[in-house]
């Protein structure tokens, strides 16, 4: 069954999983509701009916019609007023889209300069205003109950202080994270989850475990500068697959990466990629992980945007669809619970055995005293309403980031639209060489990333990142309307 709503928000069309008809209700009701928002009907700033007269009208219980407003509002077409009601969102002007990538056929063994180390250095400098990094700030979280859940653990847990941690993790935790994965479509065993140090580590074991120097992973293009250099530090090749700004990673040239080079594993961010903030449409997922099953290759989920997503079937992780224990989903609460605690967790589907052995010999256990707060913070009430807040407050911010650069940065430029996160990638006109913007911002003391940090090849250089998850006021503002002059004067 197709889910319409998707579609009318300028994505390709998706088959909804394991639906019940009166799931996709306030979908259809959201789609007709989109569709007169997309074609002007229903104009910018215009109100439209309350709830209770919405069900009134569609026939509709108030709770369906509160969900058909709902997914609007997560789309970014309407907004609520305090004590006024609903009304159609003011939306920026709509910008291009950057261009499918073409990266080549061959892999290539990866040498990553030091523009991600200085990049991540400046993004903690105060003298800088930083767009660089893709790291949330604290004023986007509770922080007095990120701390109130950590005075209960040294509260309660206070002998964990002065034990030896061993073992995979806090079984609390464990069974937390098997409960939250439920929401991406996933039913794990928690014996089967191990507790890391963060997302990176994650990875950094599973292809420990597929992998050996020399190999071949297939990944993204562009794709995450980290994933980049943990290929680096392991000697192992990369192999660049063409990806859509809005739909990911391209399954027809994987299948052909599949038929012509012996690729060993798979890393890809289905849900909200970075640098691109692409969402694979649902039925690729499946096909993707048929694809993986056909012929044992492993794929190494990064599942740590998901809960950005603004609708529920890109959240769905591919990992809901994977049979034969294929599939190795990593994650982590760093972007969307608590960035300081440094926690990440991963299930290694049939190499799980392995992955703890590989996690004892590394880097062993962790401080219990965080595993029991941040199981506490993912169980306590509300946990899903401070998702939808923070899903809300940062939507908000790209609208306006993209208004500014449709506003102030040469004509041609081209902007993602992502279904959620903080991302955006921006590609400009030919003619600016993106590391020279970002060494003349960094004379404005602005910092920005260039596209040459998320490849292997040198094919992104008209290209940067732009993180707006970091503080935001009028500084942060005028800085991008800076960044935009002085590509202006460059292309001049």
């Amino acid at each position: 069954m197709s889910t319409p709503f998707a579609t009318s928000l300028g994505s390709p069309p998706v088959h909804a999983v394991d639906s019940k008809p009166q799931d996709t209700l306030y979908l259809q009701i959201a789609e007709r509701l989109a569709q007169s928002i997309r074609a002007g009907t229903l104009s910018r700033g215009e109100r439209i009916p309350s709830v209770r007269d919405l069900a009134r009208q569609q026939g509709v219980s108030p709770s369906t019609a509160v969900q058909a407003y709902r997914a609007l509002e997560d789309a970014r077409l309407i907004e609520a007023r305090p004590r006024s009601g609903y009304f159609v969102a003011a939306r920026p002007a709509r910008l291009p889209e950057p261009e499918p990538s073409a990266p080549p056929a061959a892999s290539l063994p990866v040498d990553v300069s030091s523009l991600g180390e200085q990049v991540m250095r400046l993004a903690m400098d105060p003298a800088y205003i930083s767009f660089g990094a893709a790291c949330p700030s604290g004023e986007l979280f509770a922080q007095e109950r990120v701390r109130r859940a950590v005075s209960r653990a040294a509260q309660r847990h206070r002998a964990s202080l002065c034990r030896y941690p061993l073992g995979p993790g806090n079984d609390g935790l464990r069974r937390a994270i098997a409960r939250h994965a439920l929401g991406m479509g996933c039913q794990l065993d928690p014996r089967d989850i191990l507790v890391t140090n963060g997302c990176l580590e994650s990875i950094s074991l599973c292809l420990r475990a597929v992998t050996r120097p020399g190999d071949v992973v297939a990944l993204e293009s562009p794709t995450y500068f980290g994933f980049l250099e943990i290929l680096e530090s392991m000697h192992l090749r990369a192999l660049e697959i063409p990806t859509h700004p809005r739909t990911g990673l391209s399954l027809d040239a994987l299948q052909l990466a599949f038929d012509t080079q012996p690729v060993k594993a798979v890393l890809a961010v289905p849900t909200l990629s970075n640098p691109m903030g692409s969402c694979m449409p649902l039925a690729d997922r499946k096909r993707l992980a048929q694809m993986l099953s056909q012929r044992g290759i492993p794929l190494i989920e990064d599942v740590l945007y998901n809960d950005l997503a603004e609708q529920d079937d890109k959240r769905r992780a591919v990992k809901a669809f994977d049979s034969t224990g294929d599939v190795m989903i990593c994650g982590s609460f760093s972007k969307t619970v608590a960035p300081g605690i440094r926690l990440g967790w991963v299930e290694g589907g049939r190499w799980s055995a392995q992955l703890r052995r590989l996690k004892a010999v590394h880097s062993g256990g962790h401080t219990e005293l965080l595993e029991v707060a941040m199981a506490d913070l993912l169980t306590q009430p509300g946990h899903e309403s401070a998702y939808r807040q923070l899903r809300a407050t940062v939507a908000a911010r790209v609208d306006e980031a993209r208004g500014l650069i449709a506003e102030s940065f040469p004509k041609g430029t081209r902007v993602t639209d992502p279904a959620g996160g903080f991302i955006l990638w921006v590609e400009l006109p030919a003619g600016i060489d993106s590391v020279a913007l970002f060494h003349a911002c960094l004379a404005r003391k602005i910092c920005i990333a260039p596209g040459t940090m998320f490849s292997a090849t040198d094919r992104f250089r008209h290209c940067i990142r732009l993180g707006v998850g970091g503080r935001w006021d009028e500084a942060q503002r005028a800085a991008l309307r800076e960044v935009g002059a002085i590509a202006r004067r460059m292309l001049g």
